[in-house]
């Protein structure tokens, strides 16, 4: 029978151990659609003896799951690829209910998810061991590769489906159980969800179990949980040092994307047309709710205003409304706090002698008290070090910084935190790749903008931006551990 997935399902059960069961507690979550700023679902809000008996079901699981024959986890993962795709509709609406998700949004959190859980296929089959010669007479090495065992997973509410995916289908393909703790604004898309079309994919009980709760109630349980070897998170830099301690104090393996400053280079030879076209979709696609989305546009002082006027007028011809409507483009921001922050950074900006060319407020929507929509920004004559260039701003804002060369335009990249992604325009791939080779950051992307995510490749970020890597093989790293198995197949002599 087919998994009810509509925003008018029953979410209010927990996922523990292949059953779906009541919270210890009574206390609930309230459901917010961005858009219409009423409750969709309600969801339970789980205790600390909820958090145990997660890490008791998945540690349980787990040590059967790591002897299952490579094409046994290579099925699932294929079968929760197919269930995505199966599914892609239904998904697609939850993730506007929650998210505030476009079409666009939508769309591409299953293509990104569904990506992630083909490339996890693969890894089953690349778990195999090695040999190494030795050094001792008459001795052979042995290296193994084998699962960590419990991973953790807290992930974050703008792309809660492929965020939360990118982590889970490795560790269950690579042998591991999970238990997942989604953001409070997204415990459907980014948790509950994940459980049922799991069940979908065959998964046996207790290897995928979800604890809806805040952050401030159940974090602390989760992250420095005695059964969790691994725990893997995505959100702010500020949280994410918190979690790394504990996760360290835990000698649990850290694997952390955190915070971006994203810069978009355009030089003075540049395509402008292919310039301002990335920028529009680095900017503003999920409302630049995207932790690889533009944060700063450095350009060169020769096409600056040319380069401000054409994006200002791409901006204001956006879509903006409802994530219901399937023409919008921009769409509600998640919550009131992170609607209230960025707009404080655009003002600041402002204050600090910034000219605002579009933008820089919400937009009624009807019907809606107090609406989340915040029109396209984009914002000029800015400088490195005000409030919406030096900070993650998270929205629909451009802020637009000149330069005078390149190597000023690296001095002002490299100027931040972080180091995430980023992206160049300039004359030739040559001079791009010359200009990206320099810059202070995970992944760099010429003629392009930094939104991009391909499951076969390696996701890192530098300095603030995070630890350990995401996607293709190297996930194992952080997944799986060696283990060094000598046979010594003569007798040895001893010095004494």
């Amino acid at each position: 029978m087919a998994p009810e997935l509509s925003i008018e399902a029953d979410w209010n059960r927990l996922s523990i151990g292949g059953e779906w069961t009541d919270s210890a507690g009574d206390d609930e979550i309230p459901v917010l659609d961005p858009s219409t700023r009423e409750e969709v679902a309600r969801v339970p809000a789980a205790t600390e003896a909820d958090v145990d008996a997660a890490y008791e079901a998945a540690a349980d699981a787990q040590a059967e799951w790591a002897e299952a024959p490579p094409a046994e986890r290579e099925r699932v993962a294929r079968n929760f690829a197919e269930a995505l795709q199966a599914y892609e509709d239904e998904i697609v609406d939850l993730l506007a209910h929650e998210a505030g998700g476009s079409r666009v949004m939508g769309e591409t959190s299953v293509e990104i998810a569904t990506d992630q859980a083909t490339q996890a296929a693969t890894l089953p089959r690349q778990m195999g061991g090695e040999f190494a010669a030795s050094n001792v007479p008459g001795k052979e090495n042995l290296v193994r590769r084998e699962p960590q065992g419990v991973v953790t997973v807290i992930s974050p509410w703008n792309f809660p489906l492929n965020l939360s995916g990118r982590a889970i289908a490795p560790a269950i393909a690579t042998g591991n159980a999970v238990v997942l703790k989604p953001a409070s604004n997204t415990p459907i898309t980014g948790g509950l969800l994940m459980a049922k079309l799991y069940e979908e994919a065959g998964l046996p009980d207790g290897l995928i179990n979800v604890v809806t709760g805040s952050g401030s109630e159940i974090g602390d349980a989760v992250v420095d949980h005695p059964e969790s070897d691994v725990v893997s998170f995505t959100g702010s830099t500020p949280v994410g040092r918190g979690v790394a301690a504990k996760a360290g104090e835990n000698l649990s393996v850290a694997a952390m994307e955190l915070g971006g400053n994203n810069a978009h280079i355009v030089t003075d030879d540049a395509d402008l047309e292919a310039a301002v076209d990335s920028a529009v979709f680095g900017s503003f696609v999920h409302q630049g709710q995207v932790c690889i989305s533009i944060n700063r546009h450095l350009v060169h002082e020769s096409v600056y205003d040319e380069y401000v006027s054409r994006l200002t007028e791409r901006a204001e011809s956006l879509p903006v409304g409802s994530a219901h409507d399937a023409e919008t483009v921009v769409a509600p921001i998640i919550d009131e706090g992170q609607r209230d922050e960025m707009l404080g950074y655009v003002e600041e900006t402002v204050e600090a002698g910034a000219t605002l060319e579009t933008g820089g407020e919400t937009v009624e929507m009807e019907g809606v008290e107090d609406s989340l929509l915040v029109a396209p920004t984009v914002l000029s004559g800015v400088e490195n070090g005000m409030a919406a260039a030096c900070n993650e701003h998270f929205g629909p804002i451009a802020p637009v910084i000149p330069f005078s060369d390149v190597d000023e335009a690296i001095s002002l990249h490299d100027a931040v935190e972080h180091g995430l992604s980023g992206s160049v325009h300039a004359g030739d791939v040559g001079t791009g790749l010359e200009i990206a080779e320099r810059m202070d950051t995970g992944n760099v992307h010429v003629n392009d903008q930094p939104i991009n995510d391909e499951a076969h490749v390696p996701f890192s970020g530098t300095k603030a931006s995070g630890v350990g890597t995401y996607n293709a093989t190297e996930i194992m790293d952080e997944l799986t551990e060696t283990k060094w198995i000598s046979l010594q197949h003569e007798k040895r002599e001893y010095p004494f």
